[in-house]
């Protein structure tokens, strides 16, 4: 806060800055002066001139907003909303207050100003129960000078507790201010909640928030006491609620772009950023609604504070608008608590979401979620503080971004650890040794291994949850072995110290990482489940059931033993506590990719009609393009936002490749950035997509020229001979000889079928691609004979076990030789 006395930093005012932190001359905030450095010719072609001039001085000249910019916050770049003439936004005649009102006097529970016998309501009367005098009357009209300095244009409205007035002041002509009083000078509580208000009003200084200048009286005459006055600045923009008032038409030429809900986060965490500043000084702000925020320049502001409270204040009579606020059993059992305002933050953005065009995949149900939240019924599963719904606000923004406009956002989570592990990569992985010695003479290779991965394969690609830094032992927890959690068992049972919620959830995570693969159950997960019952029974019922660190590890247990429907709904429950992160996606994702398998596959026959089994069938059919659809969407999120996110690459490729499509699987698995540990995985996986048997069908000769070009980056080692090896076998399983069956089905083959045929005589051999991995292969023998070449190669791999066998199938593909 700039002290009082100091000069005025705004040019070319001479004035000082008094006591309320405003200038006594321009009435203006020391903090939207321009800085030394901005304010001087060097700074106008620097970055700042490029994006949003949030801070520049009034009269400062505007660079043009690009629509759907962010500005130095990381959120979107409002428009420019140009101040509206004094005769649109004011009214010559006054609006009296609708419907009754309490009576001011303390302890009276009468109600002032209500119509009876159908009549219209009166300005003035008495209390029906303690008999005070009431006015509704304003006290001021236009062209009214309030102490002899501001001179009244118009009425604003009617507020909370007073009347609302657009003034000019008469010391700096052109300035604008805005007067508020109260609407009924004999209201004793109104009289308290004033001076309420001014003490508050005076000591906030925050830019998203309306400013108080001064306060004045004034005596009217014929009045025995003189009027106290608020004189607040005045903030020429666009009420929000005016949003839900607007075609389409025009919220498109006033942003730019289609209204979207980038925009409406931006308004969120720019409101959050207020109220968190209220919180930090002990206020509740009790009545946030679209009306109350003015959108003006390419800011925004919070009005009419007149419902501001002390968050101990449990007394005093709540100003608020009911369809924003919580229900009134609960505001009159409990108050109005910081999760009360976060409530009303909500509902004020579930509004203005209603004139948004529909995002694109994942992020209007992230966006619902986060509302739901907000506005949970039970007070207890609501957020906590505006900084934690802000930054679940700012995640869904990033989220929105990547997929609505393509663009990317790595950024560390705060709630979970980075994982160094991927799920599903074993299709990046040269094939073993095995994959000919341990198959039978005579049997065709196998498909390309494109299935789901394992549900405990997933629990190790999982990562766990960012440590609690006010725990008392979470200093401790990267020193401690994660391979052996027996040893920090015992040490947590010898030292009741130990004994905290971070160090229970380590053991839990620790346990069963270190378990049994199967899915049965063993003494290490029996042990993980003992510790997630202890971290929360450490956290309390009060905690441990609203908390998303419990569900997600029950999560992991659940999967850890294969009970994929049940872990499913535990991270649901985690997605709706913290919509803005990834790891629960990318969970929900495997769960769904997991869960269409079960049901896509074929259903035992049973003693049902065949009109009942066909039904049965269909609706498999329709749930399992559902549980598909919901993959896709969780693994898109995760992979459209970080590219870190590789165990999404992965599941997307193995949803493309369920269809057949190649192309657009090695396209995901190309998008893996060069600097990434599973990047060799990935192209090892596109070379193998490219050239294994997908869907019972062979690649094409455009398959083979491409992945030959792959072949030829890769380095020369022994998982590139054994890629070889699996290529050309592929191949030549799809061309076999004369009067042998074709096993699988082949786009290269120019007579094979859809079935598995026998052949008379060897068909017209294909072209093969030119290169390294074909070379020669003019014919099936020549392919067999790379093929017995790659054999022998492998022979030198392995070990003397292997040797036999290896030698055995080479010599069975050699080519016979004529002499």
């Amino acid at each position: 806060m700039t002290a009082p006395g100091t000069p005025c930093p705004h040019r070319p005012c001479k004035g000082t800055i008094r006591v309320s932190g405003y200038c006594g001359t321009c009435r203006r905030h020391p903090s939207t002066a321009p800085t030394r450095e901005e304010a001087g010719p060097a700074a106008l072609p620097g970055p700042r001139a490029a994006r949003c001039d949030d801070d520049a001085p009034a009269g400062t000249p505007r660079a043009a907003a690009t629509p759907g910019a962010l500005d130095r916050d990381g959120l979107v770049q409002l428009p420019s909303i140009p101040p509206p003439a004094d005769a649109d936004v004011v009214r010559a005649a006054s609006r009296r207050p609708e419907g009754g009102r309490r009576c001011g006097v303390q302890d009276c529970t009468g109600t002032i100003g209500l119509s009876y016998d159908d009549g219209p309501a009166p300005d003035e009367g008495f209390c029906p129960k303690c008999g005070t005098r009431y006015s509704f009357l304003p006290q001021l009209g236009p062209g009214d000078v309030v102490a002899g300095q501001y001179r009244v244009i118009g009425y604003l409205s009617p507020g909370g507790t007073g009347w609302v007035y657009l003034a000019e002041d008469l010391d700096l002509p052109g300035q604008r201010v805005v007067l508020k009083a109260q609407i009924n000078t004999q209201d004793a509580a109104a009289r308290r909640k004033a001076v309420e208000e001014r003490r508050s009003l005076t000591t906030l200084h925050h830019r998203d928030i309306v400013g108080i200048i001064a306060s004045k009286q004034h005596r009217r005459e014929g009045e025995s006491e003189p009027t106290d006055y608020i004189v607040m600045e005045y903030v020429a923009g666009r009420p929000l609620d005016q949003l839900l008032r607007s075609s389409d038409e025009e919220l498109t030429e006033l942003f730019g772009e289609p209204f979207a809900l980038d925009h409406v986060v931006t308004y969120g965490c720019k409101i959050l950023g207020a109220l968190e500043y209220l919180h930090d000084q002990g206020l509740l702000y009790c009545d946030m609604k679209p009306e109350n925020v003015i959108h003006y320049d390419r800011q925004i502001k919070v009005i009419d504070l007149g419902a501001v409270r002390r968050i101990d204040d449990h007394d005093s009579a709540l100003v608020h608008t009911p369809r924003f606020a919580p229900k009134k059993r609960e505001r009159d059992e409990r108050g109005f608590l910081v999760d009360s305002d976060l409530f009303t933050v909500g509902r004020t953005l579930a509004a203005l979401a209603t004139r948004a065009k529909v995002p694109a995949g994942l992020a209007a149900r992230s966006f619902d979620r986060l509302i739901g939240r907000a506005t949970h019924d039970d007070p207890a599963a609501r957020f906590t503080s505006a900084v934690q719904m802000s930054r679940q606000l700012w995640e869904v923004l990033r989220e929105h971004r990547a997929l609505d406009r393509g663009e990317r956002y790595p950024e560390r989570s705060t709630r979970f650890e980075p994982t160094a592990v991927t799920f599903g990569a074993a299709l990046g992985a040269a094939p073993a040794l095995t994959h000919w010695t341990l198959r039978p003479e005579g049997v065709a290779p196998p498909d390309l291994a494109t299935g789901v991965p394992t549900p405990q394969e997933t629990v190790r690609a999982l990562p766990g949850p960012v440590a609690d830094p006010e725990d008392p032992a979470a200093v401790l927890l990267g020193g401690l072995a994660g391979h052996a959690p027996e040893r920090t068992a015992e040490r947590v049972e010898d030292d009741p110290a130990l004994r905290t919620v971070e160090v229970a959830l380590w053991l839990c995570r620790s346990y069963l990482l270190s378990g049994e693969s199967g899915p049965a159950g063993d003494p290490a997960r029996a042990a993980a489940e003992k510790w997630l019952g202890e971290a929360v029974r450490l956290m309390g019922p009060d905690v441990a059931g609203y908390d998303w660190r419990p569900p997600w590890h029950r999560g992991l247990l659940l999967l850890a033993r294969g009970r994929v429907k049940d872990a499913q709904g535990e991270f649901a429950a985690v997605y709706a506590t913290v919509p803005g992160e990834w790891a629960p996606k990318l969970a929900l994702g495997y769960c769904a990719e997991y869960l269409r398998g079960t049901l896509a596959a074929p259903r035992p026959a049973g003693d049902e009609a065949p009109a009942v089994q066909a039904a049965a069938a269909e609706e498999a059919r329709t749930r399992a393009r559902e549980a598909e659809a919901e993959a896709e969407a969780y693994y898109r999120a995760g992979w459209a936002r970080d590219r870190a996110h590789t165990s999404a690459a992965f599941g997307l490729a193995r949803l493309r490749l369920l269809h057949g499509d190649r192309a657009d699987a090695v396209r995901i698995l190309d998008q893996v950035p060069t600097t990434s540990r599973t990047y060799d995985l990935a192209r090892i996986a596109a070379l193998r997509i490219l050239t294994g048997r997908v869907t019972g069908t062979a690649p094409s000769q455009a398959d083979l020229r491409e992945a030959g070009e792959r072949l030829a980056e890769l380095p020369r080692d022994g998982a590139r001979d054994r890629l070889v090896a699996e290529i050309r076998e592929n191949v030549l399983a799809g061309h076999p000889a004369p009067g042998r069956p074709v096993p699988w089905r082949s786009r290269l083959a120019l007579a094979v079928g859809r079935g598995t045929v026998t052949t008379d005589a060897e068909p017209d051999f294909p072209r093969l691609p030119p290169g390294e991995l074909f070379d020669g292969a003019a014919s099936r023998e020549a392919l067999a004979g790379l093929l017995y070449g790659s054999l022998r190669t492998l022979v030198g791999q392995a070990r003397e076990a292997q040797r036999a066998e290896l030698l055995d199938r080479a010599y069975a593909v050699r080519p016979q030789s004529r002499f």
